[in-house]
């Protein structure tokens, strides 16, 4: 009898972690793509300020109003940000180990904020042609923290290897196909980031919403009523609120009926 009492508190409780990962899980999800959306709308306006066929990202942000210096500065910042947010995000959801990944993400967001800050020293003009060499490092860190994760991602989901390969292929053929047909533009530097956080969002909706399903099944295989278990798992701050209005409105019932007698 003990051992039974035991073992439905130990599933309670591993019930009730699961729940609470589904449910951080769901947070990170909604804020990693509010990011990314975000930082793929700032991207398309700012790359869009001036004639992109014409202009560098660079280019915009520091041969016209001396404003849009700083707006470069900000925009570098904030997308390297959501997609460093997003990648880490789909480390931890996967629990990919590399630890080598981890840092060439870390540190392609540091190059990509210094391709948009050295531009602006002007009294040191070897510093300034150095963001030249800080792209160059961007766009290798984040190939070389990306593309072994997607790699791992399609040898160990068959289901998302076609479309895995396909994107990549899209974003990285892509670009250099641009770059050699128009230059180094600002078209380029425009397809480039705006296929990679599509492809982004497309990953992160795909990986967290497995995880959501595979959690989900778990926590409902106990539930008769699916719709009362949804509302269980996900909404359980609603569900707490209900009961608590249950509660009150028992209450005053038993309330009325005292008074009444």
């Amino acid at each position: 009898m003990e051992n039974k009492t035991s073992n439905e508190a130990q599933v309670s409780v591993d019930l009730r972690g699961i729940q609470e990962r589904l449910l951080i899980e769901r947070r990170t999800r909604i804020t990693v793509m509010a990011l990314l959306l975000s930082a793929l709308i700032f991207t398309v306006i700012y790359g869009t300020l001036e004639d992109p066929f014409q202009f560098t990202f660079s280019k915009i942000g520091n041969r016209f109003n001396p404003s849009l210096r700083v707006v470069f500065i900000v925009w570098s910042t904030y997308t390297g940000i959501a997609i460093q947010t997003s990648i880490l995000a789909l480390f931890r959801l996967e629990e990919y180990k590399n630890k080598w990944a981890y840092r060439f993400i870390i540190s392609s967001v540091v190059f990509l904020i210094l391709t948009s800050a050295l531009p602006s020293l002007e009294k040191w003009p070897l510093f300034q042609d150095m963001h030249i060499v800080a792209g160059a490092l961007f766009a290798g860190c984040i190939t070389m923290g990306v593309v072994p994760f997607m790699r791992w991602v399609a040898k160990e989901n068959i289901r998302l290897q076609r479309s895995v390969y396909i994107w990549l292929s899209t974003i990285w053929v892509g670009s250099i196909s641009i770059m050699f047909i128009f230059g180094n533009t600002g078209l380029f530097e425009l397809f480039f980031f705006c296929s990679f956080i599509d492809y982004l969002l497309y990953i992160t909706l795909s990986l967290f919403e497995e995880e959501v399903i595979k959690k989900s099944i778990i926590l409902l295989s106990g539930h008769e009523d699916l719709n009362r278990g949804i509302d269980d798992i996900f909404f359980p701050e609603f569900v707490r609120a209900r009961k608590r209005m249950r509660s009150i409105r028992l209450l005053k019932k038993k309330e009325k009926e005292t008074q009444d007698k």
